[in-house]
């Protein structure tokens, strides 16, 4: 009968997997688009309030500066997207820009993008996460109370899905990444057709003054605000590498497939962000990262939050919140948003496994689980994002900060991988058409690689300062952290690697049983131990107590047992160091010596038993693990409270235990 813990992992998770079904979770396009681009897909509904939020620190006449701000981060989208086309169709196996840099730039140059990745992962998790909670807000503004919770409620429920498989959760995020999709575009058709007709939606916030943060700047901090605008608005690319890294998962071929993907992902991306922009600025949208900095902000801004920037357009553009249209939009957003985050829990943990391969990660990451997904690094993704949600109060403003220093680390070295690339592949290739497609590829990714490059300096310039100095220190730490462990692997497998046949046999064998008085489990142990023909067989006592050992040594002459008992003295009453002792002169006696000790144990049926029972075989045998040439087998004897015990007891004659054969050993 199964347990009541299987029973619910078996109705959450549902049934596990054979392997040969790795193949049939492959991802047609159709499904692959919500589970990989998710995240660029729902960071429009962030984005653009960004630029807004820092342009607004200079006061509303920044404002004008927004179109400009926007249409570099288009650009900037345009060319990451062409640019992982190439790296897709160059490295379908699915490494991404890990797997290039390591190739092309160095192990060292690898980690630091795997590095960076990795805490990129973490905060599209936490970023997405809480930006869809921000929208719930915007609509329900009675849960802002309940902030931290709805978030981490919301990662749990993440996890569970993702444990699922793959195809499940690209079915369950499908349709609401689609109608997501669909309501930004009929938002953006309607605003733009009521602009043509002369009547723009107005936001809410239209008539609203802001308090500028910084008045009467010189040109350097216009430069620097706009800069900062954009590094902000650049959050517009967060995910556009993850569908490099899940290759693997696209139905064949896969570069093509994977290639039209991150096509349709960047044409999207790229129409629903300058859509939008273009609305917030017709309807005057206004935000503040506080709203008691926003003059006509109605109610309480000590405890009321602002709505977003998506929101206000859409209240605009559809007649109000009391539109269906509205609250459609409203909760699609939302739900991207936090389906965003699934870009990460695929991302990740096919991330953590090729470093678990590789040796720079614990080999756990490399298992998948009963769903053939990397369970364990789903779960380690949702708990290190579970705590920055705490550590931050679910604040999307605060946790931005560390937002996309690790994408455009990532972004540079990948593309520099990427020319270093086609330059090797050029020196190979005579075929005037095909070098006429490598130059042309290793264009596009040097401008990528110049382009992101000086995006990354400008991000770490203009954000360093306010948080983004916490991802310069991870990531180098991450890198210590993966180099430390391949030294260990590497280190283990030397230490491990196998020495002529002859060299591995022992030259005898000494077999040790631990008895402490006649019973079952002793003499089973004593049985097992003399099945195994070891060069001596030796029972081992410990005298803690005069009066118990004398009462042993008689038990044992009246059974007749022929198995020499041998007792060790302990005048301090410990177990552990005059067996240890003992094993030691054993050793020393002759080279290649090597030690079996057999420890009878019980096993229980409640929880409670354990307390009662095997505290001291437990710390016997978790020192011994740590002697070398001693090996360590236990004997388990299950009690009746188990469940375990064989009711059919097997009688034997009464000259068997003479014999050194336990009544009930078989048993």
């Amino acid at each position: 009968m199964a347990s009541p813990a299987s029973v619910l992992k078996r109705l959450l998770l549902g049934r596990p997997f054979r392997s040969d079904r790795l193949g049939h979770e492959l991802l047609p396009k159709r499904l692959a688009l919500p589970i990989f681009a998710s995240d660029p897909l729902s960071s429009v509904t962030y984005a653009t309030q960004e630029i807004l939020l820092i342009l607004s620190l200079g006061g509303i006449a920044f404002l004008h500066l927004a179109p400009w701000v926007a249409m570099a981060v288009v650009v900037l989208l345009a060319v990451v997207v062409l640019s992982y086309r190439q790296v897709v169709q160059a490295y379908p196996s699915g490494g991404g820009s890990y797997e290039v840099a390591s190739r092309n730039l160095g192990r060292s140059a690898g980690l630091v993008v795997a590095g960076a990745l990795l805490v990129d992962y973490i905060m599209t998790v936490a970023v997405s996460v809480a930006a869809g909670v921000d929208n719930v807000i915007s609509a329900i503004p009675e849960l802002n109370a309940y902030r931290v919770p709805l978030n981490i409620a919301l990662i749990v429920v993440l996890t569970a899905v993702n444990l699922r498989g793959v195809r499940e959760s690209g079915r369950a995020f499908a349709v609401p990444t689609y109608l997501f999709v669909g309501c930004v575009f009929i938002m953006i058709v309607v605003g733009l057709a009521r602009t043509a007709a002369g009547s723009p939606p107005v936001a809410e916030s239209a008539d609203w003054d802001i308090k500028a943060e910084q008045v009467g700047l010189t040109w350097f901090a216009v430069a620097f605000l706009v800069l900062r605008a954009f590094s902000s608005g650049c959050t517009a690319l967060t995910g556009a590498e993850a569908i490099s890294n899940g290759v693997p998962a696209f139905r064949k071929p896969k570069g093509r497939n994977a290639a039209a993907t991150m096509a349709a992902m960047g044409l999207l991306s790229i129409v629903m962000f300058a859509g939008i922009t273009v609305l917030a600025l017709v309807a005057q949208v206004k935000v503040a990262e506080n709203p008691c900095d926003l003059v006509g902000f109605p109610g309480d801004c000590t405890t009321e939050a602002q709505r977003t920037v998506i929101a206000q357009i859409a209240a605009a553009v559809f007649g109000g919140d009391t539109s269906v249209l509205f609250y459609l939009l409203q909760a699609t957003a939302a739900l991207i948003l936090v389906l965003a985050a699934n870009t990460a829990f695929n991302g990740f943990p096919l991330l953590g496994s090729i470093l678990a391969r590789d040796r720079f990660l614990p080999r756990q990451l490399l298992t998948r689980g009963d769903r053939l997904t990397f369970s364990n690094g789903i779960i380690a993704l949702a708990a290190i994002a579970a705590v920055l949600i705490y550590a931050f109060d679910g604040s999307t403003t605060r946790l931005i900060q560390l937002y996309i220093v690790g994408v455009f680390t990532s972004f540079t070295l990948c593309q520099a991988g990427m020319v270093r690339h086609w330059n090797r592949e050029l020196a190979r290739t005579e075929d005037p058409a095909e070098r006429r497609r490598m130059h042309r590829a290793r264009f596009i990714n040097a401008f990528g690689a110049c382009f992101t490059g000086v995006v990354l300096v400008v991000v770490l310039l203009t954000k360093f300062t306010h948080g983004a100095y916490l991802v310069v220190i991870a990531i180098p730490l991450l890198f210590l952290l993966m180099r430390a462990i391949h030294r260990h692997y590497r280190r283990i497998t030397d230490e491990l690697r196998p020495e002529p046949a002859a060299a591995l046999l022992p030259s005898r064998v000494h077999a040790l049983v631990l008895v402490s008085t006649v019973n079952k489990p002793a003499m089973r142990a004593l049985a097992f131990a003399r099945a195994t023909k070891p060069d001596t067989l030796t029972a081992i006592t410990i005298n803690v107590n005069d009066e118990d050992t004398r009462q042993l040594r008689r038990q044992w002459e009246e059974r007749g047992i022929e198995v020499p008992l041998k007792v060790l003295e302990s005048p301090y009453r410990e177990v552990t160091r005059p067996i240890l002792g003992y094993i030691k002169h054993l050793r020393d006696k002759q080279s290649r010596t090597l030690v079996s000790v057999y420890v009878p144990e019980y096993v229980v049926g409640h929880w409670w038993e354990n307390l009662l029972h095997n505290q001291s075989a437990l710390r016997l045998k978790g020192r011994l693990l740590f002697e070398p040439d001693v090996m360590v087998t236990s004997v388990p004897w299950q009690l009746d409270s188990s469940g375990r015990r064989d009711p059919h007891k097997v009688r034997r004659h009464p000259g068997d235990v003479r014999r050194g054969i336990p009544p009930d050993a078989g048993n």
